[in-house]
Order: structure tokens, then sequence, then C-alpha cells
């Protein structure tokens, strides 16, 4: 395949301040997935002797940064938000290049980014504990949050700046040092990340970059004994054996991972609102998403005018390179994603009833990139593998039920559990779902893919273990809570 000229930037690794290269002599090309004639970047396969280098220097900078003042430590991420704002335009295609995702989606990405760092550079002056009155006469208790040391962060590719930022700002706001892992197939916005702190003045050491293979950079990473903690967003395979090797090191780690998400839709929601979210929901980023809607729970009563208007909808949705301001449906992001997507089509089309979409797309305007158009399927068998199994692709499935009960049920019955949604105007109906419905987090008449920088971010069951992310939860996470008993009566101990 020819690539484009002048289009691939060399990426390096970021070791105790300095722009380094590996020293491994090999290298990965990443292809942007709308034209895979462009090499958009070229980055190295580290060694674990690199990865051991960065640890080192992580841990060096500890003490100093760790007694560092935590205010000073908060402008550092103020200047990160200020610099990140200022070149989201030029960051949000580099995005779109890289990854994939609509200008629109990337954009939005970068700016989440900007309130996450703003939120957290907040936390700087708020990180406290709480006194308490003691048992005991003229005594002083207390609790405070320190911070841990080396911590492992570990990203993946479908949100290769937000995920990144909502990681290292906590981590390093607290006092902590870092050592990051971006996703191999998006090395460019993390060193993006990377050169936004960097600039900001993080100092020497404090947030380190390696670059390479899961297998060798992020297997050394974690299992190695001066990291404290792990955090880890990625594939529920990577995550459970990961969390099971840290539990043995008695590691705190932190996994987030996969989405079945459900939008319930009553008979008296409103349909046009509906459609328009699960739009947004199915078919942003190309439906690579934790949060993606990936299941339309529907009440017989309005499920063949939904189902009708959701196809006609979904017929409309233009697919295309990101960079084009008319498309709404971006690339698959890979090759290997690209198979298990089609995998799935396929799959679909044995189980269920398929009313669009469906196949990769072909013709001039689609030869050169990895495109799949939006799909639907109607009738799914609640319990068949399209409905049961996390596709990350631009595929919806609908699943007919009778009453509220049943949709409530359906809705719970995958392994998964990080984002939920309802469309109702029953208020009895729409607070026991709130209740009922098994999801770290869920939405009354919106997309199941909302988020804001200052509420926690995470799932339950087979989605999401150790603590939350984002919002001032984040801060527990990154920290241990010391209890202290101060005694200021001067008497021997009775």
């Amino acid at each position: 395949m020819a690539t484009a000229i002048n289009t691939a930037a060399s990426c390096k690794n970021f070791i105790n301040g300095r722009w380094v290269e590996s020293r491994s002599g090999r290298v990965a090309e990443r292809r942007n997935p709308a034209d895979q004639t462009e090499v958009v970047a070229v980055s190295p396969l580290s060694t674990r002797e690199e990865v051991r280098e960065a640890i080192a220097a992580a841990r060096a900078a500890f003490p100093a940064w760790r007694d560092t003042p935590a205010p000073a430590r908060g402008k550092v991420i103020t200047r990160a938000a200020a610099l990140l704002d200022q070149q989201k335009e030029e960051v949000a295609r580099l995005l779109t290049r890289e990854e994939g995702k609509t200008y629109k989606d990337a954009l939005g990405e970068v700016s989440r980014s900007v309130n996450i760092l703003e939120f957290m550079a907040g936390e700087a002056r708020r990180m406290g504990g709480e006194t308490a009155p003691s048992e005991h006469p003229r005594n002083f208790t207390y609790t405070f949050k320190q911070p841990l040391g080396v911590i492992a962060s570990v990203t993946p590719w479908n949100f290769p700046i937000a995920i990144p930022v909502w990681k290292a700002a906590p981590a390093i706001v607290t006092g902590n040092t870092v050592v990051f892992k971006p996703a191999g197939i998006t090395p460019l916005t993390g060193t993006k990340v990377v050169e936004i702190f960097a600039e900001a003045g993080v100092p020497a050491g404090v947030l380190n970059m390696v670059l390479g293979s899961g297998s060798e950079v992020g297997d050394e990473l974690i299992n190695h004994p001066d990291v404290r903690a792990v955090s880890f967003t990625g594939s529920n395979d990577v995550g459970s054996r990961l969390y099971a090797s840290a539990a043995s090191k008695m590691k705190k780690c932190q996994c987030e991972m996969g989405g079945k998400n459900p939008v319930v839709i009553l008979a008296d929601a409103d349909l046009p609102l509906a459609v328009e979210s699960v739009i947004t929901g199915a078919f942003g980023s190309s439906g690579q998403r934790c949060t993606a809607t990936s299941r339309v729970v529907v009440e017989d009563a309005v499920a063949d005018r939904f189902v009708e208007m959701l196809v006609a909808r979904t017929k409309q949705v233009k697919a295309g390179n990101g960079l084009d301001p008319d498309v709404e449906l971006g690339p698959i992001v890979d090759e290997n994603q690209l198979s298990t997507v089609l995998r799935y089509l396929e799959i679909g089309k044995k189980e269920a009833k398929l009313l669009a979409g469906g196949s990769r797309l072909t013709g001039p305007a689609y030869d050169r990139g990895l495109f799949v158009a939006a799909t639907v399927f109607d009738r799914v068998p609640w319990d068949c593998t399209i409905a049961q199994e996390e596709i990350f692709g631009p595929v919806v499935s609908v699943i007919r039920v009778p009453d509220f009960e049943e949709a409530v049920r359906v809705a719970n019955s995958v392994k998964f559990g990080l984002s939920s949604s309802i469309y109702s105007n029953d208020a009895a109906k729409i607070f026991e779902f709130i209740e009922r419905i098994e999801s770290g987090m869920t939405h009354v008449n919106l997309p199941t893919v909302g988020s804001e920088a200052h509420l926690p971010f995470g799932g339950i069951k087979g989605t999401g273990v150790g603590l939350r992310e984002m919002g001032r939860v984040a801060i527990d996470f990154y920290t241990e809570l010391k209890t202290v008993y101060i005694d200021y009566n001067r008497r021997k101990p009775s």
C-alpha cells in the first residue's frame, strides 16, 4: 500500500523530562483509518529495560513532587488546561486523523478534557480530610490524604486524549508520579497529551511515557515492584487478568472495561427525541465507546413506529472521513476491529432481522478506508450473541418487550453494567428504573453516552472494578487515607 508524502510523525518515548529514541530498533506504523494510504505516525516498540528506566525516573521524582504543596501542583494542571484549550482545534484534527472519529466528536473529546483539567486543578485546594471528636478528653483526631508513589496508567485507543487526561490529572495533582502507556495505535495523540503537560511545567520524572506493545511494555509496567497502583481502561479479557495480577502483588488497581448499554423506550416516550438519541449513542464515534447505545429495549405498543423512524434516520447517516463536516459516521479504527465488527454482522444476520446496513461500505468514497454502514437489527432475541456481547461498532439491536417489567429484566440481562437510559414521561416508572437498573450511570430522556467532568464515571458487574474515575472521588484512588490521634493532655495512657 502506498503512503502519502510527509505526513508521518516519528514518535519518541518521554522519560525523565526528555524525548528519547527507543533502542529497540523496532517500529510500528499507524495509518489513517479513513485513508489507509496515509501513514500518520511511526512509533517504537520499546523494550522492558526502557520501561524500567521510566519507572526509575518516576520513583526518583516522587519525593520532591510529593512534598510540593498541593496548590502549586494544581497550578500546573491549570496551565495544562489553558494550553489544551488554546490548541483544541489542532488536537481535534490530529485525533480525527489518527483514531478516525468525526471532527465534531473529536472536538467534543478535547473540550471535555479541558473541563477535566480545570476541575482537577481545583481539587488541589479541596483535597482535605475530616476532623472528628475523640472519645478521650483533650484529644484531637483527624484524617488526611497522601499520595501513593509511582502510578501505571494504561489507556485505550477510543478516547486517546480524554482518558489519559482523566487518569494523569488526579494522579499528578495528588502528588504521585506516572508512567503512561497509550494504546499502540494512538501514539501521536498520547504524545500530544504528554507535550501539553510538559509545556505546563510538570517536573522531570513526574510524567513519563513509554510506547510499545501490551505484552512487553504493558506487562513490565504493571508487574514492576516499584509501581504502587495501576489504572487501566480496556477490554474485559485484559482487565480481568490485570486485576488478578495486581491483587496478588497487593497493588491498588482500577479497571474500566466493556459495556452493552440499553436504552429503554416506553409507550409514552417522545419517539423523535428517542430516535435522535439512539442515533447519537449508537453511531457517534462509530459505536467505538464503552458507553455506546448497543441495545434498544422498546415496548411493543410503539415498537413498529419507533423502528420505522429509526431505520429511516439510520439510512440518512453519512459515513466518510471525519474531517468532512457533513459526516456523522467515521471509520472503524483498524483492520482487527473491522474484522471483529464484520464477524458480528454475519452472526446477527442469522439471529435477527437486518433492516439497515449490515456490511462494509465500498466504492470510491470508501475504498481507501475502513468503513461499516450504520446498522440496525430488529426482533433481536434478548439472549442471543449480538444482544449479549460487546461489538464496538456502529450496530444497534432492537429488542421488543411487552411491558415495563420485561424491559427492566432485559436491560439487566447482560454481564456488563456501565450506562443506561430510559425514555418516558411516567415519573413512577422513571424512578423505579433508576433504582433497579444495574448500571453505574443512568440517564433519563438522554443518550447513554453523556458524562461530565465533575461527576464520577464507571460501572458495575463485568464493566468495572476498583474506585470510580473522574469527579471528586477520582482523588480517592490515587491517595491513601491516614488517621491521626493527638493527645495534648500530657498524661500517661490508662
